[in-house]
């Protein structure tokens, strides 16, 4: 499974720690999104800037020819 996330508020007045955690999650401006494989690390970075971000789970669909 995949997810993406988008920055949704600004890091005015964040902590260095959610800043480094939002840069460390590639995302460099409100309204910038990445796409990441699901994994324990991602989500318990997510879980200390969930209030910056916008998660959506992303199913992975195969095609068959």
């Amino acid at each position: 499974m995949m997810l993406r996330i988008t920055q949704t508020r600004s890091l005015i007045h964040s902590s260095l720690r959610q800043r480094r955690t939002i840069k460390a999650l590639g995302m460099r401006r409100i309204g910038h999104t990445v796409e990441k494989a699901d994994s324990p690390a991602i989500r318990g970075m997510l879980r200390r800037v969930g209030h910056l971000v916008h998660v959506e789970e992303l199913q992975l669909t195969r095609k068959t020819s």
